[in-house]
């Protein structure tokens, strides 16, 4: 998710019942935003999402290195890009709108969250957390325990952070232009500083920003040891959404 300036709200009542994200997704734009408790609002740049991948993506996927994983990867802009590369990639994401839309593009999704099991875990080559998905489940360091055990030895993690240097968390909702309000769920936002503070275990390998838009590049640290990485065949026989 993208990170923006907050805009102030007061007097905010919402309903609840709807999917905002889902029909932001099946409109193709927004306006949507992350809501916290006390009426600050971010914008998410839904219509970037539900592009296909633009410059400054393609420059992070020719940074990837063998079989990838998209984790929260939303409309599948990315995943679809590497699938027209040749790549071995999977997507996953808790929102069945955003598996649906990123198997339309022609990529390989799952509806599934990293912290359930995974196919190829401990074999992937890179993970992704783009568009702010460094803030998954508002905790960084349960987040990268989770993607160390997911990659390989030795493996690459690109996340791409805030432009600011901010480390909150919060509960948030997403909420559309009429006020319509998604469920509460636990999130981060974290600049590029602070994620390093929280990787442990990892060695920073690039920090670089473009477009307005900041990326790090983290290397598991741990000894590498004798691993297949993730057959094509074998990913595709998983994608039966739950």
């Amino acid at each position: 998710m993208t990170t923006s300036p907050p805009v102030p709200r007061t007097g905010w009542t919402g309903r609840t019942g709807a999917d905002p994200y889902a029909a932001a997704l099946h409109a193709g734009h927004g306006p949507l935003f992350l809501r916290r408790t006390d009426g600050w609002l971010l914008p998410l740049d839904v219509e970037r999402w539900c592009a296909r991948a633009d410059p400054v993506d393609r420059a992070v996927l020719d940074r990837c290195e063998g079989a990838v994983l998209d984790i929260g990867c939303g409309p599948g802009r990315l995943v679809a890009e590497l699938a027209a590369r040749g790549r071995t990639v999977l997507g996953i994401d808790v929102s069945a709108a955003a598996v649906d839309h990123t198997v339309r593009l022609g990529g390989q999704a799952l509806r599934r969250s990293v912290f359930e099991p995974l196919p190829g875990e401990g074999r992937w080559g890179t993970v992704l957390l783009m568009d702010g998905n460094v803030g998954i489940g508002g905790d960084p360091r349960a987040l990268l325990g989770r993607v160390g055990r997911l990659l390989a030895p030795g493996g690459l993690l690109i996340a791409e952070t805030a432009p600011v240097d901010v480390d909150e968390r919060a509960d948030v909702r997403l909420t559309d232009a009429q006020e319509t309000v998604g469920a509460p769920f636990r999130w981060a936002r974290l600049g590029t500083p602070a994620l390093l503070r929280y990787a442990r275990g990892w060695e920073p390998e690039a920090q670089w920003a473009t477009g307005g838009r900041r990326f790090a590049a983290l290397r598991d640290r741990r000894a590498s040891r004798s691993a297949e990485p993730p057959k094509s065949t074998a990913v595709i026989s998983s994608q039966r959404a739950r």
